[in-house]
């Protein structure tokens, strides 16, 4: 028995894996299959020995780079956000390299020590990757020769050979310092790339023989040399506690406007020997003035002497399978590979990674879903689809009749503005200014325009609680400013790793040297790299608890522009501001985050580090550090705060804003528990936010939750990227049932418009507002049901009798006394007769007129699409009306009724038969004939 149970499982198992594998067979192989080959074929094995050009993919197999000029002017759509996430990482460590590299010029008789030391700028990449869970690893190449330490002891204005601290995220699931066997993706390996055997030249990333070195290539070594005007310059303005005022002018990466841009990428690359995994780079320049210390200032020149570089997983980044158009601009390796079909149009879904399906097939204009489909088709269950279902399915259907837009609009009907009136009341006789805030029902258009209405200029009339908006007007803000929180985050990060890991005190064996303290121009280059790296962040500040900075008492460098696009900055030292009221520890926020972790620490996220430095100044092989391994403890993104929104009047800024807060930790003086050291803050304007009025639950904190005017009953609304602070960010899609009307290029009703419309009408002006309503679908086309038709022939039925007995009354009275009845009198006579009566009570007459259904149903199906024909039920049927030709013809007496319901079902179904031949196995065998050519 347990032999035969085996068997079956055997049996079943390899039917399932047959019939899961057979499903795919008949797909034709594209772009897709040809670089998921390509990617599998490469291991950790085998990369060594692989030809080059294996361990690169195409460059269009990543589409649609972010466009840092493009960022303020165009949406980013969220199949994007990561890699302009790791666009601006990259920018933002170039930028704080550059400025503090840089930054020996602002104040010589202070920077004793001009470079961070080398722990520095590996707590710093360790930073960059444990703050932001897309981005894989982080790393700064220096050129030869051109990286200055502070680590080491008599080596001043001296050069490292190589030097290229690099950190990226390790699997722990098999790590010993933790027992549950479970990857936390919070372990990090970092070591100094720059340190290897001077013979070993695949070791040095320099060198033509290191193989995927192109990160390296594209900016390094620079290109233009002993020239003063190649580099952009930056100007920032800082004002220091003690209100001295400075003017630093910096060179850096090159501007947004520049081509190319501050950023480059690479090609996807299989990072061989290290991480083993496909990943995509984001690279920017690190500026210097180089040579150092010659006292002529003339022959020192700006150059690029690192670049840094941020790694992502390449699977992690969605790919566009919809064909080519105005949104899915070429090079794309992967357009026109998904399967929507003629009568759908193709739209990207984000989230998906290197995976087909990532897309859905909407109807196109003029067609409209099954009455049984809920939702457009999704492409994850298309490419799962066998050919059979494929073939027979995911199909829309014609819309019948298709109105034209009106040309002509007129006022509404008083009845119709009254029921508008009676349902929008909150519309009518409205409240204006603050108050619009607080009623029961929202007025968008009323909270917009006090919104709006709040300007520099008269900012100070208001009541100060009126500058304080509820923070449910900021709905969204977690998920739309998510990239920038997590640029707090970092920072925040790193000051946490920084103070627990490093130690200022340590000794160490040979030449090396503790790193010192965090000064101020670290502090500041980092606050102001914040704002350098994303245009979408105003101001950023870095707020230290009293006695938390060295040798200060307060110490708040805030950061900040005044325009969108510029190279002028400012930062100023909020430590200046000492009133009771303006100091920086008692704004709420501060208060909050202080009281939230002010003894308890065992929510903060803990993040362990196996470090390798190199083993002296010339770096000849990597040890392990002093500490291995060490760990640190630091926020996640959960642990910051939000502000409510608020209109910087008393500040710099000038308009709405949302501030995000992150909170930093590090030991106490006798290092034996952590202790709250400050906060950093990022700022982002409320202007850029997306408004989201469609319908939630009841428990969803949004203040314009249901302030859409889409008609319920026939359409949903469904959000709109990009349309900022503005009423209208949506569009009212037609529900299950329902078809668009409309010879229109699209297949919804935009809420720009329908809310200008709904204006119009509240106003009593010129409106078409009743026309955004979708259409019963079918209504406009006239089809066969099989009940009605048996209704409606019972109907017919009945009123002939009655007609013909009325007809049969009226004749007989005049032809009743003649002699000879004639042709009319048999007739009726015949139909007034016992046996006709009987007749038209046997199941001889019902039982042809029941099946007369089917023919006329078979007859009706003629009209319909060839897909949806069962071509096992057509031959079944045909059988069926041949055998009962044959019985109606010899029952005894010859049912000629039965005989002609059944001839004319067998006509109908073999003109069925003939269109399911034609479709599936004539045309449908020449349409793959084409798609297989193409």
């Amino acid at each position: 028995m347990d032999t035969i149970n085996c068997s079956l499982l055997l049996i079943s198992v390899c039917a399932l894996l047959w019939g899961v594998a057979g499903q795919y067979e008949w797909q034709i192989r594209d772009a897709f299959d040809e670089v998921r080959g390509k990617m599998d074929k490469i291991n950790a094995e085998n990369c060594y020995i692989s030809h080059l050009d294996d361990l690169y993919l195409p460059e269009d197999s990543v589409s649609h780079h972010p466009d840092v000029k493009d960022i303020n002017v165009n949406p980013v759509f969220p199949n994007r956000t990561a890699m302009l996430h790791l666009h601006n990482m990259a920018m933002n460590r170039a930028f704080f390299w550059s400025y503090i590299l840089q930054s020996r010029f602002i104040r010589p008789a202070i920077n004793d020590t001009y470079d961070p030391g080398m722990m520095y700028y590996f707590l710093s990449s360790v930073a960059d990757v444990s703050a932001n869970p897309y981005i894989n690893a982080s790393s700064i190449y220096f050129s030869p020769n051109m990286s200055y330490t502070s680590s080491y002891r008599g080596f001043f204005n001296k050069t490292l050979p190589r030097f290229a601290p690099r950190a990226f995220r390790a699997d722990d699931f098999n790590d010993p310092v933790h027992l549950q066997k479970i990857s936390t993706l919070n372990t990090f390996y970092v070591e100094d790339l720059g340190a290897f055997d001077p013979s070993s030249l695949s070791k040095d990333y320099t060198s033509e023989f290191y193989r995927t070195n192109e990160w390296y290539k594209l900016w390094l070594p620079d290109r233009v040399e002993r020239r003063h005007d190649t580099k952009t310059t930056y100007q920032v303005t800082i004002r220091y506690a003690n209100n001295t005022n400075e003017t630093f002018t910096f060179h850096g990466p090159p501007g947004n406007d520049e081509s190319p841009g501050p950023v480059n990428w690479t090609r996807p690359y299989y990072d061989c020997g290290r991480l083993g995994k496909w990943l995509v780079a984001a690279v920017s320049p690190v500026a210097d003035i180089f040579p150092r210390h010659t006292q002529f200032r003339h022959i020192e020149y700006p150059t690029y002497t690192a670049a840094v570089v941020m790694e992502m997983d390449y699977d992690r980044i969605d790919i566009n399978q919809c064909p080519l158009s105005d949104g899915n601009v070429p090079p794309n390796r992967f357009a026109s590979t998904a399967r929507c079909k003629e009568t759908t149009e193709c739209e990207p879904l984000h989230g998906w990674g290197f995976r087909r399906g990532g897309y859905q097939c909407r109807c196109s204009p003029g067609y409209r879903l099954p009455n049984i489909v809920r939702r457009p088709y999704l492409g994850e269950i298309i490419e799962r689809a066998t050919a059979d279902q494929y073939y027979n399915n995911f199909d829309c259907k014609k819309i019948g009749w298709i109105q034209r837009l009106p040309v002509k609009w007129e006022r509404a009907h008083p009845f119709l503005r009254a029921i508008y009136r009676d349902r929008y009341y909150e519309y009518v006789n409205a409240t204006a200014g603050p108050d619009a805030l607080h009623t029961e029902r929202v007025n968008v258009y009323e909270v917009l325009n006090f919104i709006r209405g709040v300007q520099p200029s008269n900012c100070s009339k208001y009541n100060p609680t009126d500058l304080f908006l509820n923070g449910d007007i900021a709905f969204g803000a977690e998920e739309q400013f998510e990239n920038q929180a997590k640029m707090a985050v970092r920072l925040a990060n790193f000051i946490s790793a920084f103070l627990q890991v490093s130690d200022p005190q340590e000794v160490f064996s040979g030449n090396r040297v503790a790193d010192k303290p965090l000064t101020e121009d670290q502090m500041i280059g980092e606050t102001l790299a914040i704002i350098l790296g994303d245009s979408k962040i105003w101001s950023a500040a870095t707020y230290w608890d009293r006695n938390k900075f060295t040798n200060r008492t307060f110490f708040a460098p805030f950061a900040y522009k005044t325009e969108l696009n510029t190279r002028k900055f400012k930062v100023e030292d909020l430590a200046r501001l000492n009133n009771t009221d303006e100091i920086y520890t008692s704004k709420p926020w501060f208060q909050f985050l202080k009281q939230r972790w002010l003894t308890n620490f065992d929510a903060l996220e803990r993040f362990n580090l196996e470090m390798k430095l190199r083993d002296d100044e010339m770096g000849k092989y990597l040890k392990k550090n002093e500490k291995y391994p060490t760990f640190y403890r630091a926020a996640n993104l959960k642990h910051g705060h939000w502000t409510q929104p608020y209109y910087d009047c008393n500040g710099h800024l000038k308009q709405w804003v949302i501030t995000y807060v992150s909170p930093f930790f590090g030991w106490d003086n006798v290092k034996v528990k952590l202790e709250f050291k400050g906060v950093v803050a990022v700022t982002m304007s409320l202007m850029s936010l997306d408004i989201n009025q469609c319908p939630d639950k009841y428990y969803v904190p949004n203040a314009f939750k249901g302030t859409d005017k889409c008609d319920r009953r026939s359409s949903y609304c469904v959000p709109i990227l990009g349309r900022g602070f503005e009423a209208g960010g949506y569009k009212c899609e037609c529900l299950q049932g329902y078809e668009y009307p409309f010879e229109d290029p699209i297949t919804y009703y935009d809420g720009q418009i329908v809310e200008a419309e709904f204006q119009n009408i509240i106003a009593d002006k010129q409106t078409r507002i009743d026309m955004f309503k979708c259409r019963l679908a079918g209504a406009a086309a006239l089809q066969s049901n099989f009940l009605v038709l048996m209704c409606l022939l019972m109907v017919i039925f009945k009123l002939s009798c009655i007609i013909c007995n009325e007809i049969y009354q009226f004749f007989g009275r005049y032809v009743q006394d003649t002699a000879n009845m004639g042709l009319v009198g048999n007739l009726l006579k015949q139909l007034k007769s016992k046996e006709f009566r009987e007749y038209l009570m046997s199941t001889h007459f019902w039982g042809p007129v029941a099946n007369w259904g089917i023919p006329l149903a078979a007859i009706a199906d003629t009209r319909k699409d060839p897909s949806f024909i069962s071509g096992k039920m057509t031959f079944a049927l045909s059988l069926y009306s041949l055998m009962f030709m044959r019985f109606a013809w010899k029952v005894q007496p010859r049912n000629l009724l039965l005989f002609a319901c059944h001839f004319t079902n067998e006509c109908a179904q073999l003109t069925q038969g003939a269109r399911f031949i034609n479709h599936h196995y004539l045309q449908g065998a020449d349409k793959t004939d084409i798609k297989g050519k193409k």
